[in-house]
């Protein structure tokens, strides 16, 4: 079975997204040798059934915690097939550091902005194809609460690949690659 992996700061809308994702179904187990809880369930895509995995929040894969200890460990030790980075849509420059850490390590990333409503709310407005374009990896903005986006969220799962920091600064600067 495939697996998903949901990762994120801290309060970004991860276990409402994975609830939604999941149906609800979930499995709450603690990390062995650890008191941080990680949830999991199923979920099927295109006929595929793939286990999902909200991982506890973490803003780095350098831990300074138990619980990014635990997020850094089971990405390393689990080998997720996709990796969605759920990233808060009115603090994307905080969320970006630890999706760059993870295109370094080189998981295929799918780029969550959840609480695109809040964003747009405070007038933050965020240049989703161009962000894509830099990233080169999918981008889609969700509303977890009420399960905007969701299905593009799911159906761009497909397009996750690994990138390459440097292709990314390539095209930051506006270069072919």
């Amino acid at each position: 079975m495939k697996k998903i992996f949901l990762a994120g700061n801290p309060n970004v809308g991860k276990s409402v997204l994975f609830n939604r994702l999941s149906g609800a179904k979930a499995t709450v187990s603690n990390y062995p040798g650890t008191t941080v809880d990680f949830t999991k369930s199923q979920m099927w895509i295109a006929g595929e059934g793939w286990e999902i995995i909200d991982l506890p929040g973490a803003f780095s894969l350098k831990p300074k915690d138990k619980a990014e200890e635990v997020a850094r460990d089971m990405l390393s030790k689990e080998k997720p097939d996709t990796v969605v980075s759920v990233i808060d849509a009115t603090a994307v420059e905080r969320g970006l550091y630890l999706t760059l850490e993870l295109m370094e390590k080189g998981y295929p990333i799918v780029v969550a902005l959840n609480m695109s409503d809040a964003a747009r709310d405070r007038k933050i407005k965020i240049d989703v194809k161009k962000l894509e374009k830099i990233l080169g990896v999918p981008v889609v903005e969700t509303v977890a609460t009420t399960g905007s986006g969701l299905k593009e969220l799911v159906s761009r799962i497909s397009e996750a690949k690994p990138m390459r920091i440097r292709s990314i600064k390539r095209r930051a600067k506006g270069k072919k690659e």
